[in-house]
């Protein structure tokens, strides 16, 4: 049974009905009577023979008619029964608005697992518990089966949210701003259906445009890539995905032995999941809304071009201009006829570069007539209209003009920021009416455009597939197998290496020697100075920190007096010493770190940033759940500071980023062959020039 089953019922039971005033169960089923149900509805109560001026009945069992849909508002500790109940009369699909389940600690977490046991024995797909319901204004449904205040307004815009008061908010304030709804569905506890699920559904839904999401977690990380990704950017009607996120406290494991580690908390893990998902995460309520209705009432334009602004006021303008660079919004630049069109007819003390200041004194007909020039541009897509409420502007016959105008430009993206507070009522009505986004400030309007043309860039982006290189992986095998036969999760460095090279990951020349002066010499000698000593012990995460490294030993004797310097420091510090890792030292390259952390909830995420003995300092770092195409590699190294530094700076050569790609696809194949590997660390990586590749010269590896 989908979920389509659950939200377009041609009957309803609704369990927990009642006629007492102040009621959920009387909410409920207002609601839906109210909301102009189309189906049968069937209140079931034990203490009532009539509700609402419909038959009660006493149990489900009772009703001879079939039901499609049991709305379950009884008190939690009846629930079981209640489902038991549904179960033997053939309902398939449920909802339960009841509280006090896994939301109230242990208790409730066993209530609600027997809830979820008795609903899968008799194949009931449930929504909640601890929800406030969901509506669908299709008018072949026209179902609130909720205990929201009335019926929301219809529209193309889906609200999907864990949080049941969220949700209600959310609802009151898209009346103020006159935004429709196609459906709203509280998840609450997500006991069955969760937002995979719903997704799934959304996908293929003709009503729905754009749809909204507040989230508190998601159950599987890699099923949302795939069914999100799918929606934003491979099916024919693509649909924006906006998410608010909330709770960023530590996902993980408390034991960190690793940059990546300690890096790679709840917020980066989500961030990386809507990126590769082309989710696209705001950071308030205010800006879903803000963007969902400049995504539900515009065209998401993939045509070439950029933003055009044209204003009355110079001030806003600058506003614009500004919160467009700080949110990466690129100004068109306008062509030598628009210039030569504007300078026409604009007074002499208007600018007539982007954006365009039409000046103060501007009535309708010159919003008119220098918005169509500016549209006309083939450098435009956009446009931002400012306007400050002058005495020769009448705001109802901007909007007018507005209405007119995109009418004769339907392909290109139009907002609004019309800065009245009086007599504006009529204006922004007729832009509601003819769906053309409207703004209090320039900022709002700006960030709006900014996101439609960011996920412009996801819908338009190349494709590439996710590379299996030729590894072994046999050894690998072997080499863990042997570690965990000696009770251990700690890689020794030189083993760590020996996966690298496995996974064909350059390494320089590396030996692991025993603690042994003389050892060290040999294997110092068998490699060919100038050389690295380190120390390998697993209760050391850094070594540089209690003096457990020595660079560019040049011959043997600086090599026994390393040795010396490194035992008597690193016994200072009472770490248990294994051996020496010894590596041939490389002179040059740019510092990079790569990285795996394995998130108990998600699987392995891969790190990308800036390396060196700074890293959780500067925290110049991309995450991304493995596995990892070509572009999102790509994607990795460019949304770092240390891309600049790869692309070369100064007059310096640009690195071998391309290199760097593979090298980070490699890693993303390694975390998925071995699912026992914990936490990574390449760093630094040391990336030389174009055609010369990297190696990695260091290397902390934990596995399970």
């Amino acid at each position: 049974m989908s979920f389509e089953n659950i939200i377009s019922p041609t009957s309803i039971a609704v369990l927990g009905a009642s006629s007492r005033n102040g009621s959920v169960g009387k909410a409920v089923m207002s609601n839906i009577i109210s909301g102009g149900y189309t189906g049968k509805l069937y209140p079931v109560n034990p203490s009532s023979d009539r509700i609402l001026d419909l038959k009660c009945y006493k149990s489900i069992l009772d009703i001879k008619d079939p039901v499609e849909l049991a709305m379950i508002i009884t008190p939690s500790k009846v629930v079981p029964q209640v489902m038991e109940e549904c179960g033997k009369k053939g309902i398939k699909t449920a909802v339960i608005i009841s509280a006090g389940f896994k939301e109230i600690g242990e208790q409730g977490k066993i209530l609600e697992n027997k809830v979820k046991t008795i609903a899968k024995n008799y194949g009931v797909r449930l929504i909640g518990p601890n929800c406030i319901g969901f509506v669908n204004t299709d008018p072949k449904v026209s179902l609130n089966a909720s205990f929201t205040k009335g019926m929301p307004k219809r529209g193309n815009i889906a609200l999907v949210s864990q949080s049941g008061a969220i949700c209600v908010a959310m609802l009151e304030y898209a009346k103020i701003r006159n935004i429709g709804f196609s459906k709203v569905i509280s998840l609450g506890n997500k006991a069955d259906i969760n937002e995979n699920d719903i997704l799934t559904t959304l996908e293929n839904d003709l009503f729905t445009k754009v749809i909204l999401m507040y989230i508190e977690d998601l159950v599987n990380g890699r099923e949302f890539i795939s069914i999100a990704s799918r929606i934003t950017g491979e099916i024919e009607n693509r649909k924006p995905i906006l998410a608010l996120k909330v709770g960023e406290s530590s996902i993980g494991v408390k034991a960190i032995a690793s940059h990546t580690g300690a890096l790679a908390g709840s917020h980066e893990a989500y961030n990386a999941i809507f990126t590769q998902s082309g989710v696209l995460r705001v950071e308030t309520l205010e800006e879903l809304f803000d963007y969902a209705v400049a995504f539900a009432y515009q065209p998401i334009t993939t045509m070439d071009g950029s933003t055009s602004v044209v204003s009355n006021a110079g001030g806003l303008a600058t506003i614009v201009a500004d919160t467009a660079a700080r949110y990466n919004l690129k100004l068109a630049t306008l062509s030598d006829k628009t210039i030569s069109d504007l300078v026409k007819i604009l007074p002499k003390t208007a600018s007539h570069m982007n954006p365009v200041d039409i000046v103060g004194d501007a009535d309708h007909m010159r919003y008119e007539n220098a918005l169509r020039i500016v549209l006309n541009d083939q450098n435009v897509n956009s446009c931002i209209v400012l306007s400050t409420p002058q005495m020769m502007l009448n705001i109802e016959s901007l909007a007018d003009v507005l209405i007119k105008i995109k009418k004769e430009f339907k392909e290109k993206t139009i907002v609004s920021c019309i800065m009245a507070v009086t007599e504006m009522g009529a204006g922004l009505s007729k832009l509601d009416e003819n769906n053309i986004p409207h703004y209090s400030f320039p900022e709002s309007a700006t960030r709006a455009i900014s996101t439609m043309q960011t996920y412009k860039g996801w819908i338009t982006r190349p494709r590439t597939d996710i590379q299996v290189f030729e590894v072994d992986k046999d050894s690998v095998s072997r080499l863990f197998a042997e570690v965990k036969s000696q009770q251990r999760n700690y890689v020794h460095e030189t083993e760590a290496m020996q996966v690298l090279r496995a996974y064909g990951i350059q390494i320089p020349e590396t030996r692991f020697a025993p603690i042994d002066e003389d050892q060290c010499l040999k294997l110092s000698d068998e490699i060919g100075y100038p050389v690295v000593l380190k120390i390998v012990s697993p209760d050391i995460v850094h070594k540089v920190d209690v003096g457990g490294v020595e660079l560019n030993l040049k011959n043997s004797q600086e090599v026994r007096a390393a040795f010396r310097r490194i035992i008597d420091s690193v016994r200072a510090s009472n770490a248990r010493i294994i051996g020496f890792h010894i590596e041939e030292f490389i002179k040059s390259g740019k510092e990079v770190i790569i990285g795996i952390k394995r998130d108990p909830q998600f699987g392995p995420f891969i790190m990308f940033g800036s390396g060196g003995i700074y890293v959780e300092v500067f925290k110049d770092v991309s995450f991304r759940l493995a596995p990892i195409r070509e572009l999102s590699a790509h994607h990795m190294i460019e949304s770092t500071k240390a891309n600049k530094l790869l692309s070369g700076v100064r007059g310096e050569k640009p690195s071998d980023i391309d290199s760097v790609v593979e090298c980070l696809q490699r890693v993303s194949q390694l975390a998925i062959d071995f699912p026992e590997i914990l936490e990574l660390d390449i760093n630094p990586l040391l990336v030389f020039e174009q055609g010369k590749r990297y190696r990695a010269v260091d290397a902390r590896l934990v596995i399970s």
